[in-house]
């Protein structure tokens, strides 16, 4: 059974960082991808692309509406991927999910995962 677990949300003032974790256990993922997709209130039907990592070449891709702020990352050996977000804003605000896919490269969207977490609350003050 391959969990993912979020952690690292919380609350921040505009500009400030956080950084999001996401754990994998059940299976090592050599292969696939990885990505963070948020849901911002008021539009819980709509899963936006964040950033996404292909597994087994390390190759990111960013949203443009969060490129230069945010970074993401993994961690082969620990099974762990993060989202480094930097100089926050408001309408960053969302629940944050990671997703996974076990076959293919990175993808915008959420159709194409095949696991999911339960999603870390990020909310930004102005």
């Amino acid at each position: 059974q391959v969990q993912l677990v979020e952690s690292g949300g919380g609350l921040v003032q505009a500009g400030g960082s956080l950084r999001l974790s996401c754990s994998v256990s059940g299976r090592t993922f050599s292969r696939g991808a990885m990505a963070w997709f948020r849901q911002t209130p008021g539009k819980e039907r709509e899963f936006e692309f964040v950033a996404g990592i292909n597994w087994g070449s390390g190759s990111t891709y960013d949203a443009d509406s969060v490129k230069g702020r945010f970074t993401i990352s993994r961690d082969n050996a620990k099974n762990m991927l993060y989202l480094q977000m930097n100089s926050l804003k408001p309408e960053d605000t969302a629940v944050y999910y990671c997703a996974a896919r076990v076959v293919g490269v990175v993808t915008s969207s959420r159709y194409n995962y095949d696991y999911w977490g339960q999603g870390t609350q990020v909310t930004v003050s102005s």
